[in-house]
């Protein structure tokens, strides 16, 4: 949904639900609820209701994109004086983030989640159409499931309650979130895609719960890698996703026929506005090569042994920048003496001020940059889920469980995809590393070298990290308001 006002906001939200398009505003007042409280009646005007709670499921990129930099494959060096910020980004890059220094990583995530899930129960309330209220239990279910993977023991929330909910244990909370999703999904929907679109529908709801059950041992000490095969055969024996035949693809401008998307966030550049990857990844001359309205930011690149992971004719290698860089008539550009190369090497965390420092590393360019844009929001919309991560989901499942033979068939169709010759075996490393070819920047990073025991490992600027880092710190804000809540072991 776009965020324009609550006219629009709620008209469309009715005819979303119908798959119908917004064309006339003028003949319904939307924004005005009826003093007689009989608005919200209806199935239909219950379905109305619900539109604006997926705004914030919009802010899935923004609030989750900074903590990317915890991981290997995103770096944001300090080149001179910019991108220090009090080393914070170095802080979240070496894992010595502070509880009290670094709070505002951490709140934004978890209000993130639980403005969120405070919105659902207010709304749910209303609700009696029994179609409605399982898609928004299962949405409140994935903000739960998103808390409980950064902060491990938190509350659940599952009423409108007291200021002060009680914490939960992260098995308790595991447990709620698959009673949930697994109460629901009979009455969830099974269209994908159109009015489904950007929504729950069973398939999300597979994906979550295939993401759980993956992920299960780090959660619980509990693996239960069949139930996420379970889960992701539902997705893929549905026929209702493709892998897309060209990779780069799911992440154009225009990304929303995507046959791979199985979760994505809508964005517009100058309505629902929040995407700006571009701004952060492209150095400031970058705005001739592009023709774009705003100078971008010169910040975030690739590790260089992340960029390195991937071969020369593996054609995911495109999302990467490096290079000599033109502007948009094909001249090459300058930064002061030096031509303008970005080059996979990020030498030093700190950079000097100078040209050398502001062109280290490889910078993103997986999501389409939109050319000739005159504002700093884009209008590709953000992937949480897509097929492709399925069949790789199944596979390490089915590698957990000793399954080569299983396993290979799902990671080469998309090897295939990526113009790679087929896996004849495979290894836990190797899984790893193809993981993160196929889904860099796509925000399972973290998740992905926690359950390979990798997250805490030294890496390029990076020592050797404590365990208790792969939570992140109950922020301190919270802890204030809530003397329920107990902050992580190590903090």
């Amino acid at each position: 949904m776009k965020q324009i006002n609550m006219k629009l906001v709620l008209g469309c939200s009715a005819l979303l639900l119908t798959g119908q398009a917004c064309t006339d505003l003028t003949e319904t007042t939307y924004d005005v609820i009826p003093t007689s409280g009989t608005f919200g009646s209806t199935a239909g005007q219950q379905a109305a209701l619900i539109g604006p709670l997926y705004n914030g499921l919009g802010d899935y990129y923004g609030a989750l994109s900074n903590l990317n930099t915890t991981t290997d494959e995103q770096i944001v060096p300090t080149r001179g004086g910019d991108w220090k910020d009090g080393d914070n980004w170095k802080r979240l890059y070496t894992h010595t983030w502070d509880p009290i220094t670094d709070n505002g990583q951490f709140n934004g995530p978890w209000t993130w989640c639980y403005n969120n899930i405070t919105s659902i129960n207010q709304q749910l309330g209303t609700i009696t159409d029994a179609n409605t209220k399982a898609e928004l239990r299962a949405l409140r279910a994935f903000f739960h499931y998103e808390a409980m993977d950064m902060f491990g023991n938190v509350i659940i929330s599952d009423a409108v309650g007291a200021a002060t909910p009680k914490q939960s244990s992260r098995a308790d909370v595991f447990a709620w979130v698959e009673k949930e999703l697994l109460a629901v999904y009979p009455s969830l929907s099974d269209v994908a895609g159109g009015a489904y679109y950007g929504r729950m529908n069973k398939y999300v709801v597979d994906m979550i719960l295939a993401k759980l059950y993956l992920n299960a041992q780090v959660y619980t000490g509990t693996p239960r890698w069949a139930d996420a095969i379970t889960r992701c055969t539902n997705i893929i024996k549905s026929g209702k996703f493709q892998i897309a035949g060209d990779y780069l693809s799911n992440f154009t401008t225009q990304n929303q026929n995507s046959p791979e998307s199985i979760l994505s966030t809508p964005f517009d550049k100058s309505k629902r506005t929040g995407f700006n990857v571009q701004m952060k990844t492209l150095h400031y001359l970058s705005q001739l090569t592009y023709n774009i309205g705003t100078a971008p930011w010169n910040g975030w690149a690739t590790v260089t042994e992340f960029y390195n992971s991937f071969d020369d004719k593996d054609l995911r290698k495109k999302q990467w920048i490096v290079g000599q860089q033109y502007k948009a008539d094909g001249t090459p550009l300058k930064d002061d003496a030096l031509d303008m190369v970005f080059r996979p090497e990020v030498e030093s965390f700190v950079f000097d001020a100078g040209a050398f420092g502001r062109l280290a590393g490889a910078r993103s360019q997986k999501y389409e940059i939109q050319k000739n844009n005159t504002y700093t929001d884009q209008d590709n919309d953000f992937v949480i889920y897509r097929l492709a991560d399925v069949y790789m989901m199944r596979a390490e499942a089915n590698f957990r469980l000793g399954n080569i033979a299983d396993a290979l068939p799902d990671l080469n169709i998309v090897r295939k995809r990526a113009g790679m010759p087929d896996y004849t075996t495979i290894t836990a490393d190797e899984l790893l590393a193809e993981r993160g070819r196929e889904l860099a920047w796509e925000q399972h990073r973290r998740q992905d070298l926690i359950r390979f025991g990798q997250y805490t490992k030294a890496w390029r600027f990076k020592p050797a990290s404590a365990d208790f880092r792969q939570l992140y710190p109950i922020p301190k804000d919270q802890l204030s308001l809530n003397p329920n809540l107990k902050q992580n072991p190590g903090y």
